[in-house]
Order: structure tokens, then sequence, then C-alpha cells
């Protein structure tokens, strides 16, 4: 079977590829990929190619498909994967490496988000990286990536008992909880997690520089709406304060945050994170920096003396990834807050090298259709003379502007196929 597949061959030297996938052994399976959203991740893999610890040596000669967050449809199965993964079974694609073998995205030859159809053999390796359920959407499934970052952050927190050398992890029931840098689509996902997660915080303060983005995000998930299940959500543009520290500080009574975010690679943003901590308070440099030699000061006597912590993560466990596919299952939070821009398999070159320069939050590919890269809220105008972003227009309006099951649909129904 052939596929068509987006590769990397080194810094930013991406190629949209059409190629044969290897022939379908017992313990093998041919997946239909149907969406992928784009990570910032996949972005710093392009930029860094080989240098990036996670990318193969060896690319230039055998090209790696890009993209890991990532929902599908078995297609093929071979004899022993026949009663697990018959084919038309739904899967999303857990991406963190099993046995010691590279994560999905960074080091693979034949399966991959960005590509039509991808291949993965070997029965506890396909059991490991492809979860069968009867997922209700695939832009859920493939946004499930995010949010089991957000739950692997949130987990990672860690709070020392008061006399003793016990530890707890995960975030302070009852405690101050700040999202520095919050409302790009991790920072969205974060808070609307964080507004249902189980003995959660009371107080929630979500950062940014830029208003629209504020005004945004504050329309989707509402103070009002947190206030009603007893949790406090503020907005903060702290783009002009003339005491950022203070002023944060203040939101809290006095008492410093228990837990703080760190959602943008920025030193003067995690140097702000590490002075507003609560006594055991403990702060997560969420946002991965490209620069290996990135550094910040830090209160060393704060740390000595009122028991602040640093802590970084990066991915999560699987315990942790099934925890985000049982709250996207039950509907807790709603996926579609993060995305704003829709494309097809061609639009994933250009999308992947300008994630950074691109307004708005997650961009999600549907890898058997053709189309650019476009912003929901551009649907309308291009409705004026194209009739498919005319009814995606109409049926998101029906969604609050959102994407949404409706408009999922009709897309891979009407939408001009890439093959």
């Amino acid at each position: 079977m052939k596929t068509k597949a987006v590769r990397l061959y080194g810094k930013d030297d991406l190629r949209l590829d059409e190629f044969e996938l290897p022939e379908l052994t017992e313990d093998a399976v041919i997946v239909k990929v149907v969406s992928d959203s784009v990570c910032m991740s996949t972005y710093k893999e392009t930029k860094k190619g080989t240098d990036h610890v996670r990318v193969p040596d060896d690319i230039a000669e055998n090209p790696i498909i890009i993209g890991h967050e990532f929902a599908g449809v078995i297609v093929a199965s071979g004899e022993k994967m026949k009663d697990r993964y018959p084919a038309g079974t739904k899967v999303a694609a857990y991406p963190p490496g099993w046995n010691n073998e590279g994560d999905l995205g960074y080091g693979q030859r034949t399966i991959g988000g960005d590509s039509t159809y991808s291949y993965m053999a070997g029965k506890e390796r396909i059991r490991w990286h492809l979860l069968p359920d009867d997922y209700r959407t695939f832009y859920e499934t493939s946004t499930t990536e995010p949010l089991f970052c957000v739950i692997s952050g949130y987990n990672s927190m860690v709070h020392q008992e008061e006399g003793s050398h016990r530890l707890h992890m995960g975030v302070k029931p009852g405690g101050n909880l700040i999202i520095l840098g919050g409302c790009g689509p991790m920072g969205i996902v974060a808070t609307d997690y964080a507004l249902v997660m189980e003995n959660g915080p009371k107080r929630v303060v979500v950062t940014d520089v830029n208003q629209s983005r504020i005004d945004r995000v504050s329309s989707m998930i509402r103070p009002a709406d947190a206030a009603k299940n007893g949790i406090e959500l503020i907005f903060v543009n702290t783009k002009d304060l003339p005491d950022e520290r203070q002023y944060l500080l203040d939101l809290t009574k006095g008492e410093g945050y228990d837990d703080v975010m760190v959602f943008a690679p920025v030193r003067s943003v995690a140097e702000t994170g590490n002075r507003i901590m609560a006594k055991n308070g403990c702060m997560n440099l969420f946002a991965g920096p490209v620069d290996p030699n990135f550094s910040a000061d830090i209160n060393l006597y704060d740390c000595h003396y009122r028991g602040t912590k640093i802590v970084g993560s990066s991915g999560g466990t699987r315990e942790d990834y099934l925890e985000a596919l049982e709250v996207v299952k039950k509907g807790k939070i709603n996926l579609a807050h993060m995305l704003t821009h829709i494309g097809g398999l061609d639009a994933v070159i250009d999308t992947t090298k300008n994630v950074p320069g691109i307004p708005g939050g997650k961009k999600l590919i549907y890898t058997h259709i053709r189309m650019p890269l476009t912003a929901i809220d551009d649907f309308a105008e291009k409705g004026k003379t194209d009739p498919l972003f005319a009814k995606l227009a109409e049926i998101c309006a029906r969604h609050e502007g959102l994407w949404n099951p409706e408009a999922e649909a009709y897309l891979l129904e009407h939408a001009p196929s890439i093959e």
C-alpha cells in the first residue's frame, strides 16, 4: 500500500513524499491516519534536525515521518492482531517510545501523524502505542496528547509535608495555582483542566501579555462559570504592570502561589514564577526551551528557608495518557477551545515551519484532504466564494464559533481529497 507523508530529511528540510509501506505481516497493522494536531515540539524537531536529541543521525538517507498527536482507523491487520485490532477500529496514538524504541513522530520511518496511512509491526509495540476505543471524534482524540502533557505536568508538582520528609505529588488541594503565559494552546488546556481536576486549587490565575488572546480565552473559559464550582478564576495582562510580582502576590492576599506553571520559555517569566512561590511552593518549567543553555536566576534563599522547589515535565506516563482519554470520554472539558486553524496534508510543511508566527491556538490537520491552513474565524469570509467554507462557517456558528463533531464530519465528507 502506498502512503503520502511529510518527512524530515534535515534542518528545515520537510518534503511531502509518496512511497510504499512494508508488506503486512501477521503481527502488523496499517492505520488510516485521519487527523493530527501540530505540536510545537515538531517545530523544534524540524529546526534542529539531527541536533535534536530524539532525531536519528541518518535522516538524510532514511527520512522520518513527523507528527505524533494523531488519531485514525485500522484498515488492515495481520492474523495475530485481528482480535484486538480488527479493520474499522478507531485508535489513539500514545507517542512515547516502547522498550527503548523512539517516540512516534521523531524516529519512525513508517508511522507518524502527518501521513495518509501508517504501518506498525510488533504485537507489544502496537499495544503500547495504538489505543483502541470507540472515540467520538478524531479531533478530540488528536488533541488528547496536549491534555496528557498538561495532566502529567500537574501530577509532577511536588509538595513536602510539613515536619516530615514525606512528599505529596500533584497540585496542592485548595491552594493557589498560577499559569504564566497561559493563553496559548497548552495554557488553554491547562486552565480548562485546572477547573475540573479532583482536589484542585481554590484560585487559578492565568497571565498573558496579549489582550486579544486573554479576551478570547476568558470568553470560552469564563470566571463566572468557575465561580459556580467554588474556584476563583482571574485573567491578568502583565504587559504594563509597574510591579508584576507584587500585583500577582496581592491576588493571593499575600499567600503566594503553591503551584506555578511556566508556559512560556522566557527568562523573565521563569524568574517571576520563582519569585511568587508560597512557602513549600513548586514551580514547573512546562514550556520546553529550544536553547540547550536556557537558564534563569533562582532564589536559593527561598529554596533553603521556605522549601520552594523547581521541576520540569515533558510528556508523561501511560497512566497520564489514559487519564486524559477518560477525561475526554466523559466530556469534562472541551478540547475545541484550543483549536483555531484547520488544514489538509498539503498545509503541513508551511504550518510546521512557521508555527510560532501563526496567530491563534492549536492547528489541526486532516491528512486525507487538500486544504490550506485556515482560521476558523475566516471561514465566513472564505465562504463568500467557496461553498465548503460557507457550510463550515454555518456549522461552527451554531457551536459558539468552535470546531465540533458536525463540522468534522462535514469536512471529511466534502473536502477535496489529497489522494
